[in-house]
């Protein structure tokens, strides 16, 4: 492994934001701490960096241990939610001022902005200030100040966290692009799940000083280790009682589950995919339709109980008071340590993806 944590613990008065916290990061990957505010990702970042000091526990970069190399010695590139550029520094001497810490050779110096600028998509702007700088420029401008001078490591700590929405989702596409253009071992701290689906190679879950899980997003979205993860990815409706759902009704009363919307099926009585399935279906009425870009999520009171599906454009319209055969092919149920998939025991032999 490139990167390590281990047996990491930190304490902040009776605040525990790190506990026993053990990872391994193979070099190259880019790799999303995620996790709800305050639940220990910003405090994990810092103490890669050696901007905090863990109170026991190695953090261990291309093998070496460097609990005691203070940050400016680690070759870690850091960039902040709010940029942190100099303002009164054009793009040129932003990019170049660790260069100049390292005492690199002027024409080198040069050089190396040259090429962070084209990198960058910043040619013709060298010249300018922060203040006349986009949003997203200015995170282009701190990320190649970070990677200039060619640290072993990149961490980012919520770096589209400043951005509006649209630009967002532009400079995701453009980091995770840049990552694997210059093969920099990168790190970066979000809240956003669709951020981390979407730019990482892996994702390590944090929730209040554990780590819950760690591998690639879609591992972690379709194969959940703890109750946590199960509810915390995706959008999920959580039940206590599916004793009175049918191929459902061996499951304990007071249970707890987690029910994803692509895990209910609804349609009419004329759809002849699901023709033969009626036997293990409720019957739902719809309360709400919201319209999401490409699909519709429909809320649905199913036996007394509010559940939530995405339904296609390309599908028949629907409205709301209609009645609708709901089917639940499987949940995840969980206790205090697991969580796990059962599936409907009335659809045995059926593969509902392949309908």
């Amino acid at each position: 492994m490139y990167v390590e944590m281990k047996e990491i613990c930190k304490k902040f008065g009776d605040y525990e934001a790190a506990k026993n916290i053990d990872f391994g990061i193979e070099k190259g990957k880019l790799v999303a701490l995620l996790g709800p505010s305050g639940s220990g990702k910003t405090t994990i970042l810092r103490m890669l960096a050696g901007l905090e000091r863990q109170d026991s526990g190695d953090v261990i970069i291309e093998g070496k241990v460097v609990n005691d190399v203070p940050a400016s010695k680690r070759g870690i590139g850091f960039v902040f939610q709010n940029y942190a550029l100099f303002r009164y520094m054009t793009v040129y001497d932003n990019i170049a001022f660790g260069l100049k810490v390292q005492k690199m050779d002027k024409q080198k110096i040069k050089e190396r902005v040259a090429e962070m600028i084209s990198l960058i998509g910043l040619d013709g702007l060298e010249k300018r200030y922060p203040d006349q700088l986009s949003g997203g420029q200015r995170q282009r401008v701190a990320f190649a100040r970070a990677i200039a001078p060619n640290p072993q490591l990149l961490l980012l700590d919520e770096p589209f966290a400043a951005i509006d929405a649209k630009v967002r989702k532009e400079l995701r596409s453009w980091l995770k692009e840049m990552i694997e253009k210059v093969g920099i071992t990168s790190i970066f701290v979000t809240h956003d799940q669709d951020e981390a689906v979407e730019v990482a190679d892996d994702i390590i879950i944090i929730n209040e000083g554990n780590l819950e899980q760690m591998g690639p997003p879609i591992d972690i979205y379709k194969r959940p280790k703890t109750p946590f993860v199960a509810q915390f990815i995706g959008t999920s409706n959580a039940l206590e009682n599916m004793s009175k759902f049918k191929g459902f009704d061996e499951i304990e009363e007071g249970k707890k589950v987690i029910i994803r919307p692509e895990f209910v099926e609804v349609f009419k009585n004329d759809n002849q995919r699901f023709k033969n399935l009626i036997h293990a279906t409720e019957e739902g009425v719809i309360e709400k339709i919201e319209f999401r870009g490409s699909y519709q999520e429909l809320t649905l009171s199913v036996n007394g109980i509010r559940l939530t599906t995405n339904r296609s454009l390309e599908r028949r319209s629907v409205s709301i008071g209609e009645k609708m055969h709901v089917l639940i092919h499987r949940i995840y149920i969980f206790d205090d340590t697991e969580a796990k998939i059962y599936k409907n025991k009335l659809l045995k032999g059926v593969d509902i993806e392949m309908l």
